[in-house]
Order: structure tokens, then C-alpha cells, then sequence
């Protein structure tokens, strides 16, 4: 099994040794190689939110940067870990701008089965909400996540502190594990499915071959499928889906009425204004 940990800090000091000691431990469980990337060794250029990636595919990007090698490298990894750590109370501007190069990820998911975490160092406050953010954005890409960890590193560092930060990462690698070796497509959760219905639903009646997402959605069979693959989905939450992909078909329905109509009128009025000054 391979890992890949992505540190989004320059400096080689608490997000790089964490998910070493991290790392480390993952390979005494079991037959892991892993490798650590240092996101400020690459390439990466800032998102001008153009959405071609969204909208025509990823290969339009405008920027010819070093994306996709680290793209590459998530999709040979059975397990991603991203480090990074607390700068004025949110993730890094490295890290963000990787996320960001992401973003068309999120729209058409890939990393199924993929193990998924982060960890968090921090000095004082607020790594907590940056770990939930860090579970957040590993979702809609797909990843089995596994709760991210938060690890206080104030200089100098005791050693209870140290002490600490050993049984944190010790169990978070443990988790991970236990996940890493599963390898397995896990059951959706009600929020999962809710964002699938309500994404694929739009998708198809709003969209069509011109766009990226509609062609992607269309060859993977998702507008058929209970979900993006093929799992045991509940009672419940079967009928849950298709309640969903009901009330957001009649939306849409509407809406589209609604627009229709305005362009009559708007098409008409020209023609009133013409007639009345006759």
C-alpha cells in the first residue's frame, strides 16, 4: 500500500515531523510505503477562477504548473494525508492554493476507496475548525475520511507536550489504518446522498454535452445509479433519494417554466412597443 503526505508549509519543522512520526508509525502496522511532499517544492500558480476546469475539463486549465504530477501522485497512493499548518487562524496560502486547483475534483469525484486525513499544528487557537475543514473538502473528492488531528506546538516544547502529540498521531494512525486496509467503497451517509441527488438532478436538466460534467456523469451511468458506485444503499435512504431527485426535479421544472415565459414576454414586447407607435 502506498501513502502520500502533502505538507503545506515551507519549513521542515512541526507539520513535516508529524507526518513523518505519522507516517512512521503507519509503517510499522503493516506493508506501507509512503512518500512526503513538500507542496512549496512544486509549481503550484493561483486559481484565476475562470471555471474552464469546471466547465470544459481540467485540461483547459490555463496555468501550466506542476498540478498535475501532484494529482498523479494522490491517485497512485491508497491513502492521502495532507499537513498544514495553523497561520492566522486558517490553513496556509500553500495549501489553499492546492485545494483550489482542486476544486473541479470536488464537481466530478474520483478517490473512491481512498483512505483520507489531516493533520493540523498549530500554536494557540483555531486548528480544530481547520481540521473539520480539512475533513470537509475530502469528502466531495471521494475519500474514505478519517477525523483529522489538531497538535499543539508552542516553542519550547515540553516534554508532556511531546508526550501528547505521540498518543494523537499514534491513534489517528491507528484509524487510518484500520481504514487503509479495508479498502473499501463505504456506505453513504444521508448528507452524502442528499448532495449527490441534488448535484446529479441539476446536472442532468440543466445542462448537456457541452459541458464537462454532464459527458462525465453521463459515461460513469451516475444519472442511473443510486450512487456514484455500486453500493448497498438502505431502505431509507434509497427512499430518501429518489424524494429527493423528485422535489428538486418539480423545482427546476418551475424554474425553467418561469424562464421560459419571461422570454416570451421579453420577445413580445418589442413587437407592442412597434404596434402602439404605429
Amino acid at each position: 500500500m502506498k501513502v502520500t503526505a502533502f505538507i503545506g508549509s515551507a519549513r521542515k519543522k512541526h507539520c513535516w515531523q508529524a507526518a513523518e512520526k505519522f507516517l512512521q508509525n503507519l509503517k510499522t502496522m503493516g506493508d506501507v510505503e509512503y512518500e512526503i511532499i513538500r507542496l512549496s517544492d512544486y509549481n503550484l500558480q493561483i486559481c484565476r477562477g475562470c471555471k474552464l476546469c469546471i466547465e470544459k475539463g481540467e485540461q483547459h486549465c490555463p496555468l501550466k504548473d506542476d498540478r498535475d504530477i501532484l494529482i498523479e501522485k494522490m491517485r497512485r497512493s491508497d491513502g492521502v494525508v495532507f499537513a498544514v499548518p495553523n497561520y492566522t487562524f486558517q490553513i496556509s496560502g500553500l495549501m489553499k492554493v492546492f485545494l483550489d486547483r482542486l476544486a473541479y475534483i470536488c464537481h466530478r469525484p474520483e478517490f473512491f476507496g481512498k483512505t483520507y486525513t489531516g493533520i493540523v499544528a498549530q500554536g494557540i487557537w483555531g486548528g480544530k475548525k481547520i481540521a473539520a475543514y480539512i475533513d470537509f473538502v475530502g469528502s466531495p473528492q471521494g475519500f474514505n475520511v478519517v477525523k483529522s488531528s489538531c497538535i499543539m506546538t508552542l516553542e519550547p516544547m515540553t516534554e508532556k507536550q511531546q508526550k501528547k502529540i505521540d498518543r494523537i498521531i499514534g491513534k489517528q494512525c491507528r484509524d487510518f489504518y484500520q481504514q487503509l486496509v479495508k479498502n473499501e467503497y463505504r456506505r453513504p451517509t444521508f448528507f452524502e446522498m442528499l448532495m449527490f441527488r441534488l448535484g446529479r438532478t441539476r446536472i442532468k436538466m440543466m445542462l448537456d454535452e457541452s459541458y464537462r460534467d454532464f459527458i462525465f456523469y453521463r459515461d460513469k451511468g451516475w444519472f442511473e445509479s443510486e450512487f456514484y458506485y455500486p453500493v448497498k444503499i438502505t431502505f431509507v435512504k434509497k427512499i430518501f433519494g429518489d424524494a429527493i431527485d423528485s422535489v428538486m426535479t418539480k423545482s427546476l421544472e418551475k424554474d425553467m417554466n418561469g424562464e421560459r415565459k419571461k422570454k416570451v414576454i421579453r420577445e413580445s414586447e418589442p413587437q407592442k412597443t412597434l404596434t402602439a407607435f404605429k
